[in-house]
């Protein structure tokens, strides 16, 4: 793995964000929902594709925090445009685990 500065690294935007809606994306190439994802009054509600339909079901994601890569640009998947990448864990066996703050935190709140 190649080492990266701070200065890289603090590049990357992450913030926690609130799961409001969870649909179900059939036409995507691996089990995926759409979500729409609110980061609070600065960043708003934004959308992403997330291949986590075989890992979790809707109502485990409904009403969820989780932490999501904010500042990459919005990338076309299928029909629609994910502009956040919802982070995960990435097990041996390829299966994911969401990443989220042990506790209530504000919306929008940026990992350090």
């Amino acid at each position: 793995m190649k080492p990266i500065n701070w200065d890289d690294f603090e590049k990357v935007e992450m913030r926690v964000g609130r799961v409001l809606e969870v649909e179900d994306y059939p036409e995507a190439r691996k089990p995926s929902y759409r979500l729409s994802i609110d980061f609070g009054k600065d960043l708003g509600i934004r959308r992403s594709v997330a291949g986590l339909a075989a890992e979790y079901r809707r109502e485990e994601l409904q009403g969820r925090l989780v932490v999501a890569v904010t500042n990459f640009p919005a990338r076309q998947v299928g029909k629609h445009r994910s502009e956040v990448l919802v982070l995960a864990a990435v097990n041996r066996d390829q299966s994911l685990r969401l990443l989220q703050p042990d506790a209530q935190v504000e919306l929008g709140a940026r990992i350090a």
